[in-house]
């Protein structure tokens, strides 16, 4: 028997029988715990703490990605270098090649000032089991002064397109002086990369006997003036390597979190202009950039146009924004991304010549390389384009009419790279030397097909940029000297 528990009551000296829900007063009691309550919890929170000790092991026993990197020799004749990385430890959900969340892509970037160009980029690609084909890197350090060089390394993975996961290290190469010995080299740069360093001197004995369980261990053994170094490696079932003139090491690779505004385009734009001031002879004064699911070509008109590319009729006297330009319909021609590839489709009045001929109404026709497009069908030399090149991510008209010299196309297909390296592409000499360019993130980029560096497109002035002449600005607008006139028209509106 117990007292009264009521809290309510606590002054009750009434005397309750075990498994009653009142005292003989009427005051309620609380429910006390029973020794089978008590023993089920203690069970539970035992089994909770070995979950969570397994899961911590879990962990610490699951292997960490990281690159492995090899043949790297201080001492290369030349200062040439090409050393190999090997992608170790990734995370088993990601490796897998069945998995929906497996990384379709993994693109390795570089950049140092050993580097040419100062930067480059790799694919890691999948062997036909599942593993990843490690990667050379070549450098030089010649006529480099002496020193240690770091090597930023991001790793970027691709899923469907976007980067899913990233993960980055530094590498710290070392540039020796001319003179240096290899011991010094060894001495200075191995250091921090030894588990165990051994050094006899003066005729001593070194002694090295290690289990190593099938795990990894590192060893610097050094013996000079007449010493001995004797190794003794119980490498059962593990593996010894052993390396005399090059250097090998592992960096573990650091994730960052990926936020989903990471790959936003700091000036987003679906429609763009790079206009050059001072174009040179077969240069075009305006590269008009579109970025659209579906590009409409039509009559160029100041107010409420109803086409995305204004296209105008270029005479003896330049361009004339009356005259034949009002034979082009207001919504011309549709151009699209298709099954087999980019696709253009009259939509118009006056029709469509492809090649000298009609393809006839609402029928798309897939555009080929050198294909010339005469706008319109009824009266011939109004706008006439040509197809010079056909890229991974999307297509470049040229005008080759009267108008060539004014301005060019660029249709790309949205939120899609163009892959790196990139593969090879038909293109006409006129579209050869343009920039290779992309959308992705809302906006424009750049793309240097030598080192793979992804630059985005601001306005103003466009720098050091691959292919890009030094006078060339960005404008977010497809039309900015449409812009102008309108800017002028509202000042004159306002003094009035």
């Amino acid at each position: 028997m117990k007292r009264c528990s009521n809290p309510d009551h606590p002054h009750c000296t009434l005397w309750v029988m075990p498994g009653e829900t009142a005292c003989p007063g009427g005051h309620a009691q609380l429910s006390a715990p029973t020794s089978f309550d008590l023993l089920g919890a203690w069970a539970r929170a035992k089994n909770a703490a070995q979950d969570a000790g397994a899961h911590t092991l879990a962990i610490a026993a699951a292997p960490q990605p990281h690159l492995h990197i090899s043949g790297f020799d201080p001492r290369a004749a030349g200062g040439r270098q090409a050393i190999k990385l090997e992608l170790r430890g990734l995370p088993p959900e990601l490796d897998e090649r069945a998995d929906a969340r497996a990384l379709t892509q993994l693109s390795l970037h570089l950049q140092s000032a050993l580097i040419p160009n100062g930067a480059m980029r790799h694919t890691f690609v999948r062997s036909l089991h599942g593993q990843w084909r490690p990667v050379f890197i070549e450098f030089s350090s010649r006529n480099q002064e002496h020193g240690q060089y770091q090597i930023e390394v991001e790793l970027h993975g691709e899923h469907e397109g976007r980067t899913a996961r990233k993960w980055v290290c530094t590498l710290v190469i070392l540039v020796p002086r001319a003179d240096a010995s290899l011991g010094e080299i060894h001495q200075t740069f191995l250091a921090h990369h030894k588990n165990v360093r051994v050094v006899a001197d003066d005729a001593a004995i070194a002694k090295v006997q290690a289990n190593t369980g099938g795990g990894r261990l590192d060893i610097d053994v050094t013996a000079r003036n007449a010493s001995i170094a004797q190794l003794n490696l119980d490498a059962q079932p593990g593996k010894v390597d052993m390396g005399f003139s090059t250097i090998a090491w592992d960096e573990d690779l650091i994730e960052l979190d990926v936020s989903a505004s990471e790959d936003r385009h700091p000036h987003p734009s679906c429609a763009a202009c790079l206009v050059n001031a001072a174009p040179e002879a077969g240069a075009q004064r305006q590269t008009r950039l579109f970025a659209l699911a579906e590009c409409v070509l039509g009559r160029f008109e100041a107010q409420e146009p109803q086409a995305d590319v204004l296209l105008t009729h270029f005479g003896d006297d330049g361009q004339d924004r009356e005259g034949l330009t009002r034979r082009l319909s207001g919504r011309h021609a549709l151009l699209r991304r298709g099954l087999q590839g980019f696709e253009i489709e009259d939509v118009s009045r006056y029709g469509l010549l492809l090649d000298g001929a009609w393809p006839g109404k609402n029928k798309p026709v897939p555009l080929r390389l050198g294909m010339r497009i005469e706008l319109s069908a009824s009266i011939k030399g109004i706008v006439v384009l040509s197809v010079t090149a056909l890229l991974p991510n999307g297509v470049i008209l040229h005008r080759i009419d009267q108008g060539a010299h004014a301005e060019c196309f660029y249709f790309l297909e949205p939120e899609r790279h163009p892959g790196f390296p990139v593969r090879a592409f038909g293109a006409a000499p006129v579209a050869a030397m343009l920039p290779l360019l992309f959308h992705r993130g809302g906006g424009f980029w750049h793309l240097d097909p030598a080192t793979g560096r992804e630059t985005p497109l601001l306005p103003g002035a466009l720098e050091k940029l691959c292919h890009i002449a030094r006078h060339n600005r960005f404008s977010p607008d497809p039309y900015p000297e449409t812009m102008i006139e309108r800017d002028r028209q509202r000042v004159h509106c306002a003094t009035a």
